[in-house]
């Protein structure tokens, strides 16, 4: 014998609301899902390697700035300790035997790592020297005296025996800068003669070119024949420049040609 029984209608009606209900909360999911953008996936690629381009640039930049500021900008300012103010005592027995000892003032820049030297001598407090703007130039081989005085350039081969080079001149001006004088000292003369007027500059190098721009320059050539100290009250033709880049002091005489 079998039973059979029926639901009532009113109990499947909770059902269905039940499952309309879930499909109400359904529907915004679905909807969303619709919307949502799709991505390309090779974004992430692109935008790591212009990241990695833009850092290239910023550092390339950067050390080209670097590099540009300490060319133009630093190794044109000296340093302090590449800068001296000396002074120096020396005694002159055959010119001034009476005058005892003397002194000769002069500033000196010393730049390494160009390799050249300029001294700038002011106006002698005993006179009988002209104030000059001197530069040695290691790389040329060249020496240039600016006669202020004058107003002219002077241009010879550089004289390695009497003259040090920048790295021995700055080591001893740097030991001897505690100190308010040089050692006591000596003074030598060389002699000097005008040989001819130099038209073209730009073979002098761009150190000597900057100091004598639009100035009288001439050649110069060393006496080879010894002679006696030339007295300048007697030389009328010559002129001396007192100076010092060495342990002693140096008078150069610069004569004209007869």
């Amino acid at each position: 014998m079998v039973k059979i029984t029926f639901q009532p209608v009113s109990a499947q009606k909770p059902e269905k609301e039940l499952d309309g209900d879930k499909a109400e909360i359904l529907m915004p999911y679905e909807h969303e899902e619709l919307v949502l953008p799709l991505r390309p996936k090779k974004s992430h690629l692109n935008g790591l390697c212009c990241l990695t381009f833009g850092l290239v640039v910023f550092m390339s930049g950067l050390v080209l700035a670097s590099i540009y500021v300490y060319r133009y900008y630093f190794i044109q300012q000296i340093p302090e300790d590449s800068l001296f103010h000396c002074r120096v005592l020396y005694e002159d027995s055959v010119y001034a035997p009476l005058h005892g000892r003397q002194e000769l003032e002069e500033n000196v820049g010393i730049y390494l790592d160009d390799n050249y030297e300029q001294i700038s001598v002011p106006v002698p407090h005993f006179g009988g020297s002209d104030p000059a703007d001197i530069i040695h130039d290691f790389q040329r081989g060249l020496t240039v005296y600016h006669d202020i005085a004058l107003d002219k350039c002077y241009v010879i081969e550089l004289n390695t025996t009497l003259v040090m080079p920048p790295r021995n001149l700055w080591e001893l001006l740097v030991n001897i800068k505690k100190g308010t004088y040089l050692p006591q000292t000596y003074i030598i003369q060389e002699e000097m003669v005008v040989t001819g007027r130099v038209r073209n500059m730009r073979p002098l190098g761009p150190f000597i070119h900057r100091l004598c721009y639009g100035k009288d320059t001439y050649r110069l050539k060393r006496r080879r024949e010894a002679r006696r100290r030339i007295d300048k009250r007697n030389a009328r033709n010559c002129h001396s420049i007192r100076h010092f880049e060495n342990t002693f002091v140096v008078e150069t005489v610069i004569c004209d040609r007869v």
